[in-house]
């Protein structure tokens, strides 16, 4: 079975703090997801970050098809940096770290996530036309967003990468 990875990056000019205030409260994941992803948290969602917690989703990957994601916030460290991993869900692994750094004029954000498809090879052939795409789609609306929530940084690209192992 595959892994697969995907790597982002994007400058914001705010505070580390500010990142952190917006990125820290698991509601928020909602206004970074796009809507016809029929995102819909259902418990978990009523306190900042902490290690252990467990956050209930609902989450339309594909039209048509509705299904419960369940996440553990393993590991915190305020301002800087959590990580959360799929307990039950879509796909076989999925293991998602957060950084916020700081540059001159504001943060880097990056994310990189580990994750593995399930139904074996039949899961990797879907990979480059369904799941990567979609991923594209999210991770593009999730920019377009913060963007347009806190400003952009034209000095400092933007960065979405993939690999596979």
């Amino acid at each position: 079975m595959k892994l697969y990875q995907l790597r982002s990056k994007q400058a914001l000019p705010i505070s580390q703090q500010e990142a952190w205030d917006f990125l820290s409260q698991p509601k928020n994941l909602k206004t970074i997801t796009p809507e016809h992803m029929g995102f819909h948290i259902l418990s978990g969602d009523d306190k900042p970050m902490f290690p252990g917690q467990i956050i209930q989703y609902k989450v339309s990957p594909f039209p048509g098809f509705t299904t419960k994601w369940v996440s553990e916030i393993t590991q915190v460290e305020h301002g800087h940096y959590f990580v959360d991993v799929q307990l039950f869900g879509p796909y076989a692994l999925w293991h998602h770290k957060h950084f916020i750094k700081p540059i001159e004029g504001g943060v880097i954000m990056e994310d990189i996530i580990d994750y593995k498809l399930p139904f074996g090879v039949l899961g990797q052939l879907t990979h480059p036309f369904i799941v990567k795409k979609q991923l594209k789609q999210i991770f593009k609306f999730r920019e377009e967003k913060l963007n347009s929530l806190f400003g952009t940084m034209e000095n400092v690209p933007n960065e979405l990468t993939f690999d596979s192992f």
